[in-house]
């Protein structure tokens, strides 16, 4: 899974929101490193929507613009879990080669 992928789904995992909050989410968990650019975001968003992943909770219209709230589905939840748990498995291998956190380097 792409890493702007994950992003999203993570952005979305508590709660449904629209592009910008995603957006505004996705920098707060990655500390800034990651402001994703209008046509990436939503281009992701696309996406994970043809994938199952996520659906459009609502849409309406703010100052004349349309604006649309997505929220995860239960296939993106799973993905999500998945993913996490994959990720998880290399970190803490990595960490144990490294001799990291009390991990025990092979001989």
């Amino acid at each position: 899974m792409q890493e702007l992928a994950l992003l999203l789904l993570t952005a979305l995992a508590n709660a449904p929101r629209h592009g910008y909050a995603i957006a505004q989410e996705v920098k707060a968990i990655t500390d800034g490193r990651v402001v994703p650019r209008t046509g990436a975001l939503y281009g992701a968003l696309d996406r994970l929507l043809a994938d199952g992943l996520i659906r459009v909770e609502r849409e309406e219209v703010v100052d004349g613009r349309a604006r649309r709230t997505f929220a995860l589905t239960p296939a993106g939840r799973d993905r999500l879990a998945a993913e996490a748990e994959r990720m998880a498995a290399t970190a803490s291998e990595a960490r144990r080669r490294l001799g990291i956190g009390g991990a025990v380097q092979p001989t």
